[in-house]
């Protein structure tokens, strides 16, 4: 069994990596990409605006600078695998990117230096000055034909010959061809455009290759929230785990001892009375609940807080002033919670329960002068809870996921939203840091319950 567990365990990650992959794949094609939204607010921007601004009656329109930079940041500017690879932390980025062009003299110009922000230029046309990204020091560059000859500090205190080279500090510099930004350009417009290649002009590129991905703990940065996805999931891991807990607790150590006492009491006035109650319960979605619950004890008669998990007031609250007012915001949210899954857990229970009861080896152990508490809850208990068993792993998907509805009814930021909102967003980073977390689990899930099951029933042999 031992075996079975660990080859379980070593397909993990593979599990893992092509859901990823996959949704990854899916998602570059999808409309409504961060560089579409952007495109979007910028023509919307000159649809309302006017001309305040910008130059040849293009205000509002994103550059191709811009443009590019929105694509390096998420990953739009690789094919689909480096670009996976890339996210996931196998392929290095380029992070503090610097460019600047090499603008060909005019016809005529006399001068054999020009002066750039204080730093001499001696070759307008195979040099170029570039402040770096991060630290704004100026760095003066020099082609030979189409390839980068040296990249050097600019120090006015020494000759040019004995300025430091940049690449000693990590940095790598690469030339670039009107030909492939122009080609970069056709693709980015679909192969219809007004710029011809005489547009545009070489360039030199100054960056350093970087690892960071998933692996190195870096799941990128959410284009709707403009803050790193592995902040994100931590800032609502605390409340999916609160209401997650909670409501396996109650469902747990309410439902089972119910189904237990319903299965003795079979077709007696408690029986029928909270078969009525559990049914009731589960006819009503927990969100249309938690609606109804607002709306009477939170609006018409305000016994409990309408929204939030904490007072505005809560950092200024004593430590049992805070843990009541974490209580009063809680009972709410946590009723409309756990209402849909007592049926089914309590039913199921009660249904199991009674099936073993009434089998052969139960009752030739109360006919050999077996206890009926003692048949109940050491034999036919442990065999009825082995159904309930399969599903307790899946428990770990659960705590986390917490539910959009409910969390949007009562305004509560927890992982559920934050899956909602990347999915509409849609926010492509956002959506695979979520979707990591969430297939892991699941994976996980499904191997908990085995072992549960294994270690419930003996019977069970895993190969």
């Amino acid at each position: 069994m031992k075996v079975y567990f660990l080859r379980r365990l070593m397909l993990v990650p593979l599990t893992v990596l092509g859901v990823t992959f996959l949704v990854f794949a899916i998602t570059r094609v999808m409309p409504g990409s961060p560089l579409e939204r952007e495109l979007q607010a910028a023509a919307a921007g000159t649809s309302e605006g006017g001309g305040g601004g910008g130059s040849g009656g293009t205000s509002g329109a994103l550059s191709d600078e811009q443009i590019e930079a929105f694509e390096r940041e998420y990953l739009y500017d690789k094919n689909v695998v480096v670009a996976y690879m890339t996210w996931l932390g196998l392929y290095p980025r380029e992070r503090l990117y610097s460019e600047a062009d090499f603008k060909p003299s005019k016809k005529g110009d006399q001068l054999s230096e020009e002066t750039i922000g204080g730093s001499i230029v001696k070759d307008p046309d195979n040099q170029v000055l570039v402040s770096l990204a991060g630290t704004g020091r100026p760095v003066v560059v020099q082609k030979v034909g189409e390839e980068i000859d040296w990249a050097r500090y600019v120090e006015k205190s020494k000759p040019m010959a004995d300025w430091e080279d940049i690449t000693k500090d990590g940095w790598e510099i690469r030339y670039e061809t009107a030909e492939e930004l122009f080609e970069r350009h056709l693709d980015r417009k679909g192969g219809d455009s007004k710029r011809t290649l005489e547009n545009f002009i070489p360039r030199a590129v100054i960056y350093k290759s970087r690892i960071s991905g998933l692996l190195q703990g870096d799941m990128g940065k959410s284009s709707v929230f403009g803050e790193p996805v592995l902040d994100l999931i931590k800032s609502r891991m605390p409340v999916a785990l609160y209401f997650g807990i909670l409501t396996t607790l109650l469902t747990y150590g309410i439902c089972l001892p119910l189904g237990i006492i319903k299965a003795i009491k079979h077709r007696t006035p408690i029986d029928n009375i909270s078969s009525v109650l559990i049914f009731f319960g589960y006819a009503i979605p927990g969100f249309a609940l938690g609606a109804l619950l607002l709306v009477y004890l939170g609006a018409t008669k305000p016994i409990f807080p309408m929204v939030g998990l904490v007072s505005q007031d809560f950092e200024t609250m004593s430590t049992i002033g805070k843990i009541k007012d974490l209580a009063w915001h809680t009972v709410l949210p946590l009723l409309s919670y756990v209402i849909g899954s007592f049926a089914w857990m309590t039913m199921m229970m009660k249904n199991n329960l009674m099936d073993n009861l009434a089998a052969d080896y139960v009752r030739t152990a109360v006919a050999k002068g077996v206890g009926f508490n003692r048949a109940v809850f050491r034999h036919a208990f442990r065999n009825s809870f082995i159904p309930i068993a399969t599903s307790l792993g899946q428990l770990i998907t659960l705590i986390v996921s917490g539910s959009l509805l409910i969390e949007t009814v009562f305004d509560i930021q927890g992982f559920g939203l934050l899956q909602f909102r990347a999915i509409t967003g849609p926010d492509q980073m956002l959506i695979m840091g979520t979707l990591t977390v969430a297939s892991f689990l699941m994976v996980m899930g499904n191997i908990l319950s085995d072992v549960i099951v294994a270690m419930i029933d003996p019977r069970v042999k895993f190969q």
